[in-house]
């Protein structure tokens, strides 16, 4: 028998289903169910602006606000008080997700189609991004640098921050979160959470005019919002319940293994833990470690309802079924703990980030790896990547055509535009190139 807070088991040895991902755990983000309230809060802030944001701040989170602006001196404050551990870390942290941002940044292209005739392709920033920082169980000064840092490499000139206000500090965000704005120059921050925070944003309001985008990780609330106002704005993806899934093979170390099983679950009782392995004998040996780590674990409850609630040991044939279960489950995070990991790392398809060998848990990819943390989950990663400085990146088309390049396409636009009953598009063309 499985002590309740241990995984359950699911035997895939043999041909896999073909409806796999459905065989699969996961917790559900019920956007759906949202939405009615979403939608009145969303169009609340959108026809009252501040007034409703700060209606909505008093009644969701019981703070009274006459300004959702945070003053300056708060997030000074907040710097000066830091424990010096955590600024250092704070500041590594940022140093290296610079680094690999910088990397993603795109040169303009020019083709040249022949003489006359070239297309540009620019890459230009949006010119004003809204970011939420969620503030529930904990905070979070990681997902500050893992927001604003793309959007400063990027190049966007107007970075607005968002995070919930806290009772305990006068209503105010969590100080962590105002000491990382203030690490990373970002000045522009309010006291306003959920669905309201990104209303605020994608309508504006007399203290905070407009964005053109809007990332960040949240609540359902704050993901039916944003489902809401798509198309008004751009937005990252649905952020739903952390996950993990673990491919391993013989070669792991239980220890570890069970390990980052905890540490994915204490995130949230709605977390998902997938260990997939052709090794029966490693899934015995993880149980044994989970039965001495779980009950030493700081977030003990937590760790045992997510655990025990959507979280499974998937035993397979081969690494080969191996794969096609994580791609079919398409976690946000992977970890790869394998003979000759970064080939079985290769060939994964569908994974938020991959970590790869025993030396790169998930927790290394949360604070200090470099790469974003704020990934696609409930399997939207099959299609969406990872936040990246792409994510306020827009690609801008140049064309410019001389007479006689223009000239030389002409009879194609006239067949084409014949063939679509178009005719004003073969004459703008004809009134420069008779």
């Amino acid at each position: 028998m499985i002590p309740r807070a241990q995984p359950r088991r699911i035997d895939l040895r043999g041909s896999l289903p073909r409806d796999l991902p459905a065989v699969l755990p996961r917790a559900a983000l019920d956007v759906e169910a949202a939405l009615d309230d979403a939608r009145r809060i969303v169009h609340d802030v959108r026809d009252r602006g501040d007034v409703a944001v700060r209606e909505l701040t008093a009644r969701f989170d019981a703070v009274e606000l006459e300004t959702t602006r945070v003053p300056a001196e708060a997030c000074r404050d907040a710097l000066a008080t830091l424990g010096g551990g955590v600024r250092s870390a704070l500041e590594e942290a940022i140093r290296r997700a610079r680094v690999v941002h910088r990397a993603q940044l795109r040169d303009d292209a020019t083709v040249r189609l022949g003489e006359g005739a070239t297309v540009t392709e620019r890459w230009v920033p949006v010119g004003r991004v809204g970011l939420y920082v969620p503030g529930g169980l904990v905070a979070y000064p990681s997902s500050v640098v893992m927001n604003v840092v793309p959007a400063q490499v990027a190049g966007v000139e107007s970075v607005a921050l968002a995070s919930p206000p806290q009772r305990e500090y006068g209503g105010l965000p969590h100080p962590a979160i105002l000491a990382a704005c203030a690490l990373l120059g970002v000045e522009e921050i309010y006291a306003v959470g959920g669905a309201q925070a990104v209303a605020m944003f994608a309508y504006g309001t007399e203290e905070c005019p407009p964005a053109s985008v809007v990332t960040g990780p949240g609540n359902v609330y704050v993901a039916a919002a944003k489902r809401l106002v798509r198309g008004v704005v751009g937005t990252d993806g649905e952020a739903g319940p952390t996950e993990v899934a673990i491919l391993a093979d013989e070669t792991a170390d239980p220890e570890q293994v069970a390990a980052d099983l905890i540490a994915q679950a204490e995130h949230d009782e709605l977390a998902s833990c997938l260990l997939v392995t052709p090794a029966s004998d490693l899934l015995d040996r993880v149980d044994v470690e989970l039965g001495k780590q779980v009950p030493a674990t700081g977030h003990r409850e937590r760790v045992e309802s997510a655990l025990a609630g959507q979280s499974a040991h998937v035993l397979v044939d081969d690494l080969d079924a191996g794969l096609a279960v994580v791609d079919a489950w398409a976690p946000e995070h992977l970890e790869v703990l394998t003979r000759e990991a970064p080939a079985v790392a290769a060939r994964v398809r569908n994974a938020g980030a991959i970590f790869v060998g025993p030396y790169s848990p998930v927790s290394l990819g949360d604070y200090l790896a470099g790469s974003n943390h704020v990934l696609p989950t409930g399997g939207t990663a099959r299609h969406t990547g990872g936040l990246s400085v792409g994510s306020f990146l827009r690609g801008i088309h140049m064309v410019e055509y001389s007479r006689d390049a223009l000239a030389e396409a002409a009879p194609g636009i006239a067949a084409l535009g014949g063939e679509e009953d178009l005719p004003a598009h073969v004459d703008a063309v004809r009134a420069r190139v008779r």
